[in-house]
């Protein structure tokens, strides 16, 4: 079964810099409606520049926007933009970790979520667009689903130029100074901590399980 075929379906086409780590580029990764859009508003929040395109515009799914650079989903076989990436923070979703190209150095920021509720939001999601929802049951896609995270993982934490956080979107919107606190250490401490708890918007919690 071919993850990235399936998260293909979930991707659409369509303030002053804090930052402490100008030659890292800061990754925001996990499984698609896993928080990824969330922690991208909150670095931008917080001072971190964000590299994106607007391409894919916000709708009632994510209402706040996608913050996504359209040039990442051809990360196997485009590199070229990763320069421009340094000092800035872009989303890159797990499948498309280990095509990060070396001669960089990654601050990857993981999002996680319950397992039940990423899955209950990408149906919500695919039903939204019109697309199928019936290719893969719930249980195989879990099962495949916890594989890839633990692949991520292994292949996150053997990688010498790269530097993972792993962030629980259920913990962030219950406790979003927190979150925030722990992001700002582990890109230096430079960040503005309100700033990024305030972006945090419990009414968007929608599939809770």
């Amino acid at each position: 079964m071919d993850l990235k075929r399936i998260f293909s379906g979930l991707l659409g086409k369509g303030r002053k810099e804090r930052t402490g780590h100008r030659n890292d580029v800061i990754v925001v990764s996990g499984l698609p409606r896993s928080g990824t859009s969330m922690m991208m508003r909150m670095l931008e929040a917080g001072g971190v520049p964000t590299l994106t395109d607007g391409v894919r515009e916000a709708n009632a799914d994510n209402p706040d926007g996608y913050y996504e650079f359209e040039r990442v989903k051809a990360l196997e076989h485009d590199k070229e933009w990763v320069q421009e990436a340094r000092g800035r923070a872009v989303k890159v979703i797990s499948a498309l970790l280990e095509h990060l190209p070396r001669g960089h150095t990654y601050k990857v920021v993981f999002m996680e979520r319950h397992l039940d509720e990423v899955l209950a939001s990408q149906r919500r999601m695919l039903q939204r667009e019109g697309k199928p929802t019936d290719e893969v049951n719930d249980e195989s896609l879990r099962e495949l689903f916890e594989k890839h995270l633990a692949e991520s993982k292994d292949w996150l934490r053997k990688q010498p130029h790269v530097e993972a956080l792993y962030i629980c979107y259920n913990e962030a919107i219950a406790d979003p100074s927190k979150a925030a606190a722990s992001v700002n250490r582990f890109l230096g401490g430079n960040l503005d901590e309100e700033a990024m708890s305030n972006v945090i918007d419990p009414t968007l919690y929608r599939q809770r399980k």
